[in-house]
C-alpha cells in the first residue's frame, strides 16, 4: 500500500511537471507579444500614433543603438551615469517599437569602446560623443537609423531631459526614413520675409533669420496671396502670415487644404510692427495710422475659434525691460512679453525643451460659443494680464504708463495653441469638383497671435563676419518655428504623438522638507544680517561722538553692543544648525517609515491575508 501511495505520487508530481511544461510552452505560444503595463502614465505602451507609423512602413528599417556600456560602468562623472540610468529606458523603448512592427524595424546596439572600429563608426554616423568617461575618453548614447535606399537619419545624443520627447523623436527618425524627402512647405505672407528689392532703400533685402532656418531643413516654396487658388497636392505644410484681405479664391484653397489633411500654421497679429502698409518716406504719418492688423476670420469663424484683430494682451509679470530712447534708463513693457521654460507647454513637442521666447502687441485666442474643437495651449499669459485695444499702442511714447491703470483678467490668455477638431468648410455654398463639406479626419491647425515673434530684433543678432552671416540667437523664437513646421510636416499620427510621462519619481516629500528648511534657513539668515546691519549703525554712531584723540578706543557702550550681537550671532548660528539638522532628522524618519512599510508592513499584512485565506478554506471544508 505504502509503495502504491509513493508509486502514485511520484506519478502526479510527473504528470504535474509535465503539464506546468506543457502550459509554459502554450503560454509562449499564444501570447506571444501580449503585454501588460501597470506602470504609472504607461511608460512601456506605445502612443496609437507611433503604432500607426510601424503599421505604414513600406520597407525595412535598420537601427543601430550606441551606447558606452562599459566606458559608463566605473565612473564618478554624473554626467556619465546620467546617460547610464537613461539608457535603458532608451533601449526598453527602441525594443517595444521593434517588437511592434512586424519585423520592419530592426534593433542593433553597440557598445563602443575607446579606440575600437564600432567608435569610428559612431563618430562617422554623427554619434555625439562626450568625453565622461573615467579617462576623458568619449562615450556615446545615440541612434542611428538607414532604409534600404541608403536613407539616413540619427538621433546624436538622447538627453535625459528629454525622456517625455524619447518617443516622439524615435517616431519622427522612424518617419523620416520611411518617407525619405526634404517635406514641402508653402509660403503666404504679406511681411517682407524672403529676400527681395525692397523700394525704400532701393537695394536687395536680406531674408529674415527665421525665413533662413526654415530654407535649411525644409522645401520652401514661395505663394503668392493674390494668385492663390489651389494648393499643390505634394505640398505638407502652408505657412500663412499676416494675412491681410486673403480673396475667396485664396481662403477657399486654404479651407479645403485643411479639409483633406493638409497642416496650416498660421500667423496673425493685432499689430504688426513689421507690417510696412503705408510707407511713405513723404508721409510718415501714413505708416503710423495704417491698419497693421491681419485676421483669418471667415476660416476661424467655421472651425469655432475666436480672435479679436483689436486687441492686444498686456501682461506684467512677463513684461520685458526695453530702452525707449538713448539717454532714458530701461522701463518694463508689458506689451513686450518674454517667456522661460516654465511658462511653456511641457507636454507639447512644438514647445518642450524651449528656454526662452519673446513676443511683441501679442492678441490673444479662444474657442468660440458651441465650438466642437479643442483649443491646447502652447504659450499663455500669466493671471496678472489684461486685454487692451491695440491703438493704445500705436502712439505709445511711454510704456510704463501701460501699467498706471493696469487690472488684471485674473486668469491667462492663450496666446498661440492647436486647435484640433473635425474641421467644417467655410464655404458650404461652393460646389467645385472634389469639394468637402467636412474633413473626413480629425486635424490640427497652429496659430500664433503674433507675428513679431518672427522677426529678428526678438530673438537674433545676425552680423556680417568677413563675409559671412553669423547668427547670434539669444531667445528661441527660431527653434519654435521650426520645430512648428517639423511637427506639422509629419504624418497626422505623428503629430498626435504627446510628450509622455518620465521614468523619474522625485521624492516630493523630501523636496517639501528642504524648501521648507531653506524658507526657514533664509530667514534666519535674513534676520542675522539685519541685525549685523543694525549693529554697525549703533557702532557708528557710538564712535561718530567720540573725540578724535578716543576714536582708536572702544567706549563701553560700543564695547557692551558689540558683545550683545557676537552674543546674538552665536545663538542665531545655533538656530540655523538647528534648522539643518532638524531637515536631516525630518528626512531619516521618513526614510526609516518607508522601509518599515516596504520591509515589514507590506509582508506582514501579505502573511495575514494568506493566514486569514487558509482558515476560511478550512472553516469552508468542515461546513
Amino acid at each position: 500500500m505504502a509503495f502504491n501511495r509513493k508509486t502514485l505520487t511520484g506519478s502526479a508530481l510527473f504528470i504535474l511537471a509535465l503539464l506546468f511544461v506543457a502550459v509554459v510552452l502554450l503560454s509562449n505560444l499564444l501570447l506571444r507579444g501580449a503585454r501588460l503595463d501597470l506602470t504609472d502614465g504607461n511608460l512601456y505602451t506605445l502612443s496609437e500614433g507611433t503604432r500607426s507609423l510601424l503599421r505604414k512602413l513600406d520597407e525595412p528599417i535598420q537601427l543601430t543603438l550606441y551606447f558606452s556600456d562599459r566606458g559608463t560602468a566605473d565612473t564618478d562623472n554624473l554626467s556619465a551615469r546620467a546617460l547610464r540610468a537613461y539608457y535603458p529606458r532608451v533601449r526598453e523603448l527602441l525594443e517595444e517599437i521593434a517588437a511592434r512592427s512586424d519585423g520592419k524595424v530592426r534593433l542593433k546596439v553597440v557598445d563602443p569602446i575607446a579606440y575600437s572600429e564600432d567608435e569610428d563608426h559612431a563618430a562617422a554616423a554623427g554619434i555625439q560623443g562626450l568625453p565622461f568617461g573615467p579617462a576623458g575618453e568619449r562615450v556615446f548614447l545615440g541612434l542611428y537609423g538607414s532604409n534600404s535606399t541608403n536613407g539616413e537619419a540619427k538621433i546624436p545624443l538622447f538627453d535625459p531631459g528629454r525622456e517625455n520627447l524619447a518617443e516622439y523623436d524615435i517616431a519622427k527618425l522612424i518617419h523620416d526614413l520611411g518617407t525619405g524627402k526634404k517635406p514641402a512647405v508653402g509660403f503666404v505672407s504679406s511681411l517682407p520675409m524672403a529676400m527681395g528689392f525692397d523700394p525704400a532703400t532701393r537695394q536687395m533685402r536680406e531674408p529674415w533669420a527665421v525665413y533662413g532656418e526654415l530654407s535649411q531643413f525644409f522645401d520652401v516654396r514661395q505663394m503668392n496671396a493674390s494668385a492663390l487658388k489651389t494648393i499643390e497636392n505634394d505640398i505638407n505644410v502652408v505657412v500663412l502670415v499676416h494675412p491681410k484681405d486673403l480673396g475667396d479664391d485664396a481662403l477657399y484653397a486654404l479651407d479645403q487644404f485643411v479639409l483633406r489633411g493638409g497642416h496650416l500654421l498660421v500667423f496673425v497679429d493685432p499689430n504688426a510692427e513689421q507690417d510696412q502698409t503705408g510707407a511713405d518716406p513723404e508721409n510718415p504719418q501714413a505708416a503710423m495710422f495704417a491698419d497693421k492688423s491681419s485676421d483669418l476670420s471667415k476660416l476661424f469663424k467655421a472651425w469655432g475659434l475666436d480672435y479679436a484683430r483689436d486687441k492686444v494682451v498686456l501682461d506684467r509679470a512677463h513684461a520685458l525691460q526695453i530702452s525707449v530712447s538713448p539717454n532714458m534708463p530701461p522701463v518694463r513693457h508689458p506689451g513686450v512679453l518674454g517667456f522661460a521654460r516654465k511658462d511653456l507647454s511641457a507636454d507639447d513637442v512644438i514647445t518642450a525643451n524651449l528656454d526662452s521666447i519673446n513676443m511683441s502687441t501679442v492678441g490673444y485666442l479662444e474657442l468660440a460659443k458651441d465650438s466642437q474643437s479643442r483649443l491646447v495651449p502652447l504659450i499663455q499669459s500669466s493671471d496678472q494680464s489684461m486685454s487692451a485695444p491695440s491703438d493704445r499702442l500705436k502712439f505709445l511714447a511711454d510704456p510704463s504708463s501701460l501699467l498706471a491703470d493696469f487690472k488684471p483678467a485674473g486668469q491667462p490668455f492663450v496666446l498661440a495653441a492647436r486647435l484640433e477638431g473635425r474641421f467644417k468648410t467655410a464655404f458650404p455654398e461652393r460646389k467645385d469638383a472634389g469639394h468637402l463639406a467636412e474633413a473626413k479626419e480629425k486635424n490640427a491647425v497652429v496659430v500664433f497671435a503674433d507675428t513679431d515673434i518672427l522677426s529678428d530684433r526678438l530673438w537674433a543678432d545676425v552680423q556680417n563676419f568677413f563675409g559671412q552671416k553669423v547668427l547670434n540667437a539669444f531667445a528661441n523664437n527660431g527653434d519654435l518655428i521650426v520645430n512648428a513646421v517639423d511637427n506639422l510636416a509629419g504624418d497626422s499620427d505623428l503629430i498626435s504623438i504627446r510628450g509622455r510621462a518620465t521614468s523619474q519619481r522625485p521624492f516630493t516629500r523630501v523636496a517639501e522638507l528642504k524648501r521648507k528648511a531653506d524658507d526657514s534657513f533664509r530667514q534666519k539668515e535674513k534676520q542675522l544680517q539685519q541685525e549685523l546691519a543694525e549693529t554697525e549703525r549703533k557702532l557708528t554712531e557710538l564712535q561718530s561722538a567720540k573725540s578724535q584723540d578716543q576714536a582708536m578706543v572702544l567706549s563701553a557702550a560700543q564695547k557692551a553692543e558689540l558683545d550683545n550681537f557676537l552674543k546674538r550671532k552665536v545663538d542665531i548660528r545655533k538656530q540655523l544648525r538647528e534648522v539643518r539638522r532638524q531637515l536631516d532628522a525630518d528626512i531619516e524618519a521618513l526614510g526609516s517609515w518607508l522601509k518599515f512599510v516596504n520591509i515589514l508592513l507590506v509582508p506582514l499584512l501579505l502573511v495575514i491575508a494568506a493566514l486569514a485565506f487558509v482558515g476560511w478554506r478550512r472553516r469552508r471544508g468542515r461546513t
